[in-house]
């Protein structure tokens, strides 16, 4: 056997590997990298306050799931965002405007959403004072 033939081919098997490692690394999804991860740090504090400032104030809003429609009902009246979020598919989530001047119950239809299991956000001012809860809810 000739030692040049060896060592050319161990060289050729070599650079493929590296080859297709480096399509293989190019070629899988993204790591799930969170993008405003600084972002969400600096704001942080102020969402702990919203949080705080529910138990506080005991603003904990009620909050009933029916096949139709999710009915929330606030302590005092509420203008804000309420955020239906899809945690095995962002694409999915929604969001709706909190407006309950009129009364202190706000009534938003399900016939959109998708069955399942929703973390619900509500960010909202009442009395000039900002509020924020979260919940767990499951649509049937």
């Amino acid at each position: 056997m000739n030692w040049g033939k060896g060592i050319i081919g161990g060289m050729v098997l070599f650079m493929l590997f590296i080859i297709s490692m480096c399509v293989y690394m190019f070629m899988i999804p993204e790591d799930g990298y969170d993008h405003q991860y600084y972002e969400k740090g600096l704001n942080f504090d102020k969402d702990y306050n919203k949080e705080r400032q529910v138990e506080q104030d005991g603003a904990r809003p009620l909050i009933h799931v029916s096949r139709k429609a999710v009915i929330i009902t606030f302590t005092k009246p509420a203008l804000g965002r309420v955020k239906f979020v899809r945690l095995a598919n962002q694409i999915l989530d929604k969001e709706f405007k909190l407006d309950s001047i009129a009364g202190n119950t706000i009534v938003i239809p399900v016939q959109s959403i998708a069955a399942g299991r929703w973390q619900l956000v509500l960010n909202w001012e009442s009395n000039h004072k900002a509020y924020l809860y979260q919940e767990e809810i499951y649509i049937k």
